[in-house]
């Protein structure tokens, strides 16, 4: 039941909300105790939220489920947890994280708020309209982010904002377009309607676009006169090529091996891009706290 229960709220797709420990990074508060742990339960409350959200959205689509060929394993589509046990798990976990973040910092509740509002519409609706689909998924990593910067009350630059926007779109994109070839050749009903809007070669050239506002936008933030200033060097230029590194191994992963429908299998299995994050952190770190 535990095993059926984590695996329920997803606790590795945790590992997204690391995106709200970015305006840590990135404001010279890395090693300052206090904003630490403010960003640290910025995560934590994240986390539980964005696994309310999947528990909701396994309920919505338990029927889809059952006719995938991996999520009909999900608890839920496999019976291993009731419908109205997930319910109640969906409501103490949102209960938990509206009154936690309410006591905690009243800016990051309403970001919150609006986060699980905007994925609740997403599961009933927006799931299956297209552009809207992916542009929801964008929006959520986004909110991720400004919350991490309004927990430790620092801003952030609009060329990082940007390119968080233009890498979570990317990410979007490749899913669909994996969703696509998984059903490319079969003549099994899909399970997201939504993907009959779409087409391999229509996803391929929004991952295009997609990857290059996000090396453009980050390329820019790294040479930004505030950038420079801020850290006072324009050594940051060259964490670029990591950043490059991933969009091309992700892609490479998508286009020659069809894995790009789970992200987060890839980023915590995939040697090559395990490594990249490495080396990106320790030279962005290095670089930003002048430990060279």
């Amino acid at each position: 039941m535990i095993k059926d229960f984590i695996k329920l709220i997803r606790v590795k797709h945790w590992i997204k909300n690391f995106f709200v420990f970015i305006p840590l990074i990135f404001s010279l508060h890395l090693f300052h105790y206090d904003y630490f742990i403010a960003s640290l339960i910025t995560f934590i409350l994240f986390s539980f939220a964005s696994s309310a959200i999947y528990v909701f959205n396994d309920i919505v689509d338990v029927e889809n489920d059952k006719q995938h060929p991996v999520k009909k394993n999900r608890p839920i589509a496999a019976g291993k947890i009731k419908i109205k046990t997930a319910y109640l798990i969906f409501v103490l976990l949102i209960s938990a994280v509206l009154i936690f973040s309410f006591q905690f910092n009243y800016k990051v509740f309403l970001s919150l708020l609006v986060f699980i509002l905007i994925n609740v519409v997403y599961t009933i609706k927006l799931k299956q309209v297209v552009l809207l689909d992916i542009f929801s998924i964008a929006a959520g990593f986004s909110i991720r982010v400004y919350s991490g910067a309004i927990a430790i009350d620092v801003q952030i630059s609009s060329w990082l904002i940007l390119s968080t926007i233009f890498i979570s779109l990317f990410l979007a994109v490749m899913k669909r377009r994996s969703e696509l070839k998984r059903f490319e050749n079969e003549s099994e009903k899909r399970t997201r309607k939504v993907l009959e809007s779409y087409s391999i070669d229509f996803t391929d050239q929004m991952a295009t676009v997609a990857a290059s506002g996000l090396i453009t936008c980050y390329a820019l933030y790294t040479v930004a006169e505030r950038t420079v200033n801020v850290f006072g060097t324009e050594d940051l230029i060259y964490t670029t090529p990591f950043v490059v590194f991933g969009i091309f191994r992700f892609m490479y992963l998508e286009y020659i091996n069809q894995k790009g429908e789970n992200t987060t299998e890839i980023i915590l299995t995939d040697i090559p891009t395990i490594m990249n994050v490495i080396l990106y952190l320790i030279t962005c770190i290095a670089i930003i706290y002048k430990f060279v």
